[in-house]
């Protein structure tokens, strides 16, 4: 029997989330409340569409041909995907049945570490995870719940040796700092299994949907950083990992 997922949509082609071309599921349901959030419609876990593994592995599987000449394959993003473990594992495994290579873009809050979370680890090729701030009290005021969690995941990436991308917005007056940078180099500095650090510059292209949904999006009036900004992020991360650091 194919297990039923709640999804909000799916990018068919994209380029920006995982190596190549990419069939993109934003998985429906999210317990962060990110100030920044640029899809506010994914948080609620009833809303989206539902869909069984079969159905969308028929429409991943139509785009093969550009993920396999690519070097892409398929990412579970959100909204959360950990949220639905159960259905990004079998999704995954489906697509590695099929020699589909799979990303899971996770922010790595995981309420409770059971079974089907090393079930999903098994089944990724790849795990991006989001670090949003390694301060807690800003952590909390950024994104509306601690740290703790993500930072557990992270360890526990590296202890298992999980291929794994770190991904962190530069938010001004939140992330953009050379503490917040520091901090974060520092904590990533012994982790032989990260390949790769983004630096993501913040973005207003979320405002909308939070107008849209009858919400005031809380950052309004926050430009996106410079490019000065950026370079001095990446300039002090690089100093404390192997890995590469771009935006």
């Amino acid at each position: 029997m194919s297990v039923t997922g709640r999804i909000h949509s799916f990018e068919t082609c994209g380029t920006v989330d995982g190596p190549g071309i990419r069939f993109i599921v934003f998985m429906q349901g999210c317990l962060m409340r990110c100030q920044y959030c640029h899809n506010r419609d994914t948080w609620d876990l009833h809303d989206g569409k539902e869909i069984t593994v079969d159905e969308l592995m028929k429409e991943a599987t139509s785009y093969r041909h550009f993920m396999n000449a690519s070097g892409g394959g398929v990412t579970a993003s959100g909204g959360e995907a950990m949220m639905q473990p159960e259905f990004v594992r079998d999704f995954f495994r489906a697509a590695q049945a099929q020699g589909i290579h799979t990303c899971l873009d996770t922010n790595g809050y995981i309420r409770k570490h059971t079974e089907v979370v090393d079930e999903v680890l098994d089944a990724a090729d790849l795990v991006m995870l989001d670090l949003k701030q390694l301060d807690d009290s800003i952590h909390q005021n950024l994104v509306g719940v601690p740290n703790k969690r993500v930072l557990d995941f992270a360890r526990y990436l590296h202890q298992r040796g999980q291929k794994t991308w770190i991904r962190y917005v530069v938010v001004p007056g939140f992330t953009d700092d050379e503490r917040s940078a520091h901090l974060l180099g520092e904590f990533i500095k012994d982790m032989d299994n990260i390949e790769k650090v983004e630096l993501l510059p913040y973005h207003q292209l979320g405002e909308h949907k939070w107008e849209a949904m009858g919400f005031d999006y809380p950052l309004t009036g926050v430009s996106p950083p410079s490019k000065e900004t950026m370079e001095k992020v990446k300039e002090i991360i690089s100093s404390y990992t192997n890995a590469k650091v771009m935006f």
